[in-house]
């Protein structure tokens, strides 16, 4: 009898969690050996130094980015102190489709935004999950330490946090954030069980 060989469509793991919950953490936990391209965002904003265009970013000016949006040319975009960001759906289809899996890291209005995106093959891509952090109390202790935002700043994160915090219902996953080993092993668990699910592998 010949060898099975499974074959599959990528994955869309898309991450969502306030600020101070620790996602970038979670993020840079899973390594280099984690398995999914890291999605390339589209941005106005000028590159910094030793910024190389398709690596950090997508840099394009107002006038294309305004035009690849009215195209539908992004799975969620949004103006950040008078810059925009955009995932372009083009980058991540075309990953998707070659069998790669594809992380993106949004808030949860660019979560939303990609989970009322009507193509097919991202609609059965998608797997979110939210990072929940402790409680907002830890959220500002964490905040307060890392020492890089005003009383101001701060407060106002807390107060976007709030609303985030609330959107978890919405997400297939939750992980209730803990020390940064406990939380790359859930997040890990799911991707394998996400990997070998039934509906995703086809026999060639």
């Amino acid at each position: 009898m010949n060898k099975i060989t499974f074959h599959r469509q990528g994955v869309l793991f898309v991450v969502s969690a306030p600020s101070g919950a620790g996602k970038t953490t979670l993020i840079n936990g899973l390594g280099a050996d984690a398995g999914f391209v890291y999605s390339v965002s589209c941005t106005t904003r000028a590159p910094r130094q030793g910024e190389v265009d398709g690596q950090a970013y997508f840099f394009l000016n107002d006038e294309a980015f305004q035009a690849r949006a009215a195209a539908g040319d992004f799975l969620e975009y949004a103006g950040v102190h008078g810059r925009f960001y955009g995932t372009p759906k083009s980058f991540v289809c075309g990953h998707l489709a070659a069998g790669r899996d594809v992380l993106v890291d949004v808030d949860t209005a660019g979560a939303s935004s990609i989970r009322a995106c009507g193509d097919p093959i991202i609609r059965s891509s998608l797997v979110d999950i939210f990072l929940m952090p402790p409680g907002l109390d830890e959220l500002r202790r964490r905040l307060t330490a890392r020492g890089t935002e005003s009383a101001a700043e701060i407060a106002l994160r807390i107060d976007n946090a709030a609303g985030e915090m609330a959107q978890w219902p919405h997400y297939r996953y939750t992980i209730p954030s803990g020390t940064v080993e406990e939380n790359v092993a859930a997040f890990r668990a799911i991707m394998t069980a996400e990997r070998l699910s039934t509906k995703r592998l086809r026999i060639t």
